[in-house]
């Protein structure tokens, strides 16, 4: 299993539009993605689930991936977080 704790940067946090790209993009890997914050733990690939985290701009996201490209799905998760799901 991996892990990444990654901050949230866009002002809006994690709305709509970014929770689509982040499941977009889980979705391309077969590992298992979960996504924590403040100790509730969600599928990253179900986008219900992430809105109801209520990431907003500044929160502490822990992002693990578990299977066979787990090295991969969380370094291209973690760098869309980063980059702010290109709204920056």
């Amino acid at each position: 299993m991996r892990e990444v704790k990654v901050v949230v940067p866009n002002t809006l946090g994690l709305h709509a539009r970014p929770a689509s790209l982040f499941v977009k993009t889980a979705e391309k890997f077969k590992s298992r993605i979960t996504v924590e914050k403040d100790g509730m733990v969600v599928n990253g690939k179900s986008i219900m689930s992430l809105l109801m985290l209520v990431a907003e701009s500044g929160s502490t996201l822990i992002i693990r991936a578990e299977g066979p490209d787990e090295g991969k799905a969380v370094k291209s998760l973690q760098k869309l977080v980063k980059e702010g799901f290109g709204e920056k």
